[in-house]
């Protein structure tokens, strides 16, 4: 069977199946839990797992599951991912009311697109067609929050991550991996984006430490833990002009502690920061001028200051081979003018970690409105968000694994892995001065 048939039989099992796609969807939306705590996500995948047939492996970095199909040759295999977990965004009108979590970034709809690329495949026996095999994976914890509770799991144990992707390759779920694939949703102008690049972070918990005292009566016996927080904000906001443009650097720290009581002097307030930017470099140096000014905030009202460095996010990398492939599907499925290639964006995602490794894409697929991490975030066209990117996947692996996989056997050789995952694991403990 040539290319093109085996893509059109897979797109038709997917339109197959689009109700089923879309209702999944639905129901992890439904449903929205935060990272490293997505029991019900994943059951919802093992659901879909066992009725297709399919073997796999739960409880991978504590929720992630793993499927594989099997191609008539073994030599090359290619992940398809999904991301689990929900954001916090308590505004949005389907939070869950406990947590704060919300789907208003469309990780549910990656879940229900990675899974309808396993239900084609399933439906029309396409493995015996390919030369590799697939790994499907429903990824935990994307959404870099709870930053507390995470780094709790790590000094357990239990993690050695706050990124589930991160957590992943440290596991070696990937060290079998040669291409990774996913998609995002977005709201934009055109329906699917490929290509660009995106931030990459260091994380921060930062605690400052002082001394009880009464407000009222004896206030000069304190030391004012959120005057010297303060005063290390007012020291990175006076960083800012230092960041050069093109390092695209960003800071956004939050105060989640300010003290206990109103009249008792604070003595224990707590903060949290990404320093994000589109280069390591970059991100290291702007690193250092945050530390700095939160200790020089401790030091101007003689408080202490303690700084937990988290293992962030890389920025995203390109393939270029692999970007074509994904281009050229996309303009057949829904026309050149619909179709932007570049650009950057502020945000970050630990795909990055895993495009520093192999070559990998994260396109954008349309269908939503509103905005991300918001509460106006809503599916306002289901065909495009859930079906059109199934069928991108879909039919991308035709051309990665057809004739003897010769699509990922480009990619590969048009990539230059940036670590090996030894040296990567080795980044990190030197970064953090582990």
């Amino acid at each position: 069977m040539n290319k093109q048939a085996m893509k059109e039989r897979l797109c038709a099992a997917i339109d197959a199946r689009r109700d089923e796609i879309i209702a999944i969807g639905s129901q992890i939306y439904a449903r929205p839990e935060l990272g490293y705590k997505e029991v019900h996500t994943a059951g919802v995948v093992q659901k879909v797992f066992g009725d297709l047939g399919l073997e796999y492996r739960s409880g991978i970095g504590l929720t992630g599951v793993r499927a594989e199909m099997p191609g008539r040759d073994s030599k090359v295999k290619v992940a398809v991912l999904g991301e689990l977990d929900a954001v916090v965004c308590p505004e949005h009108p389907h939070a869950d009311p406990q947590t704060g979590a919300a789907h208003s970034c469309g990780h549910n709809v990656q879940i229900a697109g990675m899974l309808g690329v396993a239900m084609a495949l399933k439906d029309t026996g396409m493995m015996s067609e390919l030369d590799g095999d697939i790994a499907f994976m429903a990824v935990p914890a994307e959404e870099f929050v709870e930053l507390e509770y995470r780094n709790k799991l790590r000094n357990q144990g239990k993690i050695r991550f706050l990124g589930g992707k991160q957590e992943l390759i440290a596991l070696g779920e990937f060290d079998d991996i040669d291409v990774t694939m996913m998609f995002h949703s977005a709201n934009s102008e055109r329906k699917i984006g490929i290509g660009g690049s995106s931030n990459g972070f260091i994380g921060k918990l930062i605690k400052y430490i002082g001394k009880e005292a009464h407000s009222g009566g004896a206030p000069h016996l304190g030391v004012n833990a959120l005057n010297a927080a303060m005063l290390g904000l007012m020291g990175i906001h006076a960083q800012r002009e230092t960041f050069q443009d093109e390092d695209h650097i960003r800071v956004h720290p939050i105060i989640t502690k300010g003290g206990d009581l109103v009249n008792i002097v604070p003595a224990d307030v707590r903060m949290e920061t990404y320093v994000r930017g589109n280069d390591m470099d970059a991100i290291i140096n702007a690193s250092a001028k945050v530390d700095r000014a939160l200790r020089a905030g401790a030091d101007a009202v003689g408080a202490k200051v303690e700084i937990v460095q988290l293992p962030g996010y890389l920025p995203r990398y390109q393939a270029d081979a692999l970007n074509d492939i994904f281009y050229q599907n996309a303009v057949a499925l829904v026309g050149e003018d619909e179709v932007s290639l570049g650009g950057h964006g502020g945000g970050s995602s630990d795909i990055g970690d895993i495009s520093a490794l192999m070559p990998t894409i994260h396109p954008y697929v349309g269908g939503v409105s509103g905005h991300g991490h918001a509460s106006d975030y809503y599916i306002s066209d289901p065909e495009l968000a859930y079906i059109v990117p199934a069928k991108l996947m879909a039919m991308s692996l035709v051309d990665l694994l057809a004739d003897g996989a010769a699509g990922v056997a480009q990619c590969q050789a048009d990539f230059a892995p940036l670590y090996t995952k030894e040296s990567y694991l080795k980044m990190w403990e030197d970064l953090l001065g582990e």
